[in-house]
């Protein structure tokens, strides 16, 4: 097992560098920072010299040495909007970004977990009709419209919430919702499917043929057994939150690593952009890693498999 979780750091690291690379190549087409920064009668001097002072006074290849150099050393350089290291910036944001993707994870993760049980158990019967059809279209449903019809309803008309922030437990209903809107959809069918599959499997016949309980039947033998597919598409979803927390930054003014982007971006901080790209890459990898990890421990197939590999 460890030789494949080796293996997968190193593919997991080897596309993170490919995706930093991009990044710094892709920032570099939005233009020239000077322009953005220095008034319009700035002269060709000022200009050379606000370039040199933020080191885009080099050809481009020579700026990517120096920064894959810096990135070995994790400095990717000072941020020209924040004054401050572009790292320092990208680290202060994640901690909102991880509270709020791990609230929705949990969250989806449960709700999934009994409406898809509950579906399976009463497959083609109206509680599973219902659950689909409602699943189906929550799934469906753009972030930033529920976001926007969210805060409309629930924010302005009834004032249940506030509009924006994160100062107060209220203020993180509508984040919270919006986020694992689509993972509630996907993964209930998700779990759906494979309860169906392990209900119908030969040992849960068996046991219910001995007479065990309909309640242990599937928690305690179908629900592991169909824990396999359910943990490594809400490992795919925890990955993806990060475009949630774009959407969710940006209607809900809730600070996060998809603001610091966003802002990164409309101010040409190259810096900073490709330190939120390695700080999410980071947590992407580790994401993957855990849940390769999980997929051992609930099935010792994989142990044996991943040894079988070496």
């Amino acid at each position: 097992m460890w030789t494949f979780l080796r293996r997968r750091l190193v593919t997991s690291a080897v596309s993170l560098v490919g995706v930093i690379v991009v990044v710094f190549f892709l920032a570099r087409l939005t233009g020239s920072p000077a322009s953005l920064y220095l008034p319009e009668s700035a002269t060709q001097e000022q200009i050379d010299e606000f370039n040199r002072i933020n080191g885009l006074d080099q050809p481009l290849l020579v700026q990517f040495w120096d920064f894959l150099v810096g990135a070995v050393r994790l400095d990717f350089g000072a941020s020209i909007w924040q004054r401050r290291p572009a790292l320092e910036a990208a680290l202060d944001a994640l901690p909102p970004t991880l509270a709020l993707a791990g609230i929705a994870l949990a969250l989806s993760l449960i709700i999934a977990l009994a409406l898809g049980a509950i579906a399976a158990v009463y497959r083609f019967r109206l509680p599973d009709r219902v659950i689909t059809v409602v699943t189906l279209t929550i799934s469906s449903i753009p972030d930033f419209w529920f976001a926007l019809v969210g805060i409309l309803i629930f924010a302005v008309q009834m004032g249940l919430v506030p509009t924006s922030g994160y100062a107060t437990p209220a203020a993180w209903i509508l984040p919270t919702a919006t986020v694992m809107l689509a993972p509630v959809g996907v993964l209930t069918q998700v779990v759906r499917g494979s309860m169906i599959d392990a209900l119908g499997a030969g040992y849960v016949q068996n046991a219910r043929a001995r007479g065990f309980d309909k309640t242990r039947l599937v928690l305690r033998h179908a629900m592991r057994n169909a824990s396999l597919p359910i943990v490594s598409v809400a490992g795919d979803r925890a990955a993806g939150m990060v475009n949630g927390s774009i959407i969710v930054g940006s209607v809900f003014a809730f600070p996060g690593i998809g603001v610091l982007i966003m802002g990164a971006v409309l101010n040409r901080d190259f810096a900073v952009i490709q330190a939120s790209v390695f700080v999410v890459g980071v947590g992407v990898i580790l994401v993957n890693i855990v849940v390769d990890a999980l997929y051992a421990v609930i099935d010792p197939r994989v142990r044996v498999s991943a040894g079988k590999a070496k």
